[in-house]
């Protein structure tokens, strides 16, 4: 069963950084596209990054680009969303997954930008 484990959320104040995690099981993880999206209270899942499976091509939405940094390794089926000069717009529940999506949401990462 594909199955993806976010971390590395939490609350920080406007300007700070964060770096998530997401690990994925139950499929090959090193053949597929992999995606992070957040989804804010009452709005749908928007995509924020996404990285090709060698790593060498990274699009990033425009609401994220210049402070968003999407990583990936395919031995650990890891992929990582760095994440700078945070405002209170980036706050939302942050899941990683395939791109396109399919419907095995993990549980998310929550991250809170506050002062």
């Amino acid at each position: 069963q594909v199955r993806f484990v976010e971390s590395g959320g939490g609350l920080v104040q406007p300007g700070g950084s964060l770096r998530l995690s997401c690990v994925g099981s139950g499929f090959k993880f090193s053949n597929q596209d992999i995606g992070w999206y957040r989804q804010a209270p009452g709005k749908q899942h928007e995509s924020v990054a996404w990285i090709s499976p060698g790593g060498r091509v990274a699009i990033y939405a425009d609401s994220v680009k210049g402070r968003a940094t999407i990583s990936r390794d395919n031995d650990r089926n890891t992929a990582h969303l760095q994440m700078d000069n945070l405002n209170v717009e980036d706050t939302a529940v942050y899941y990683c997954n395939e791109r396109p999506p399919n419907n095995n949401w993990g549980q998310g990462t929550q991250i809170t930008v506050s002062s």
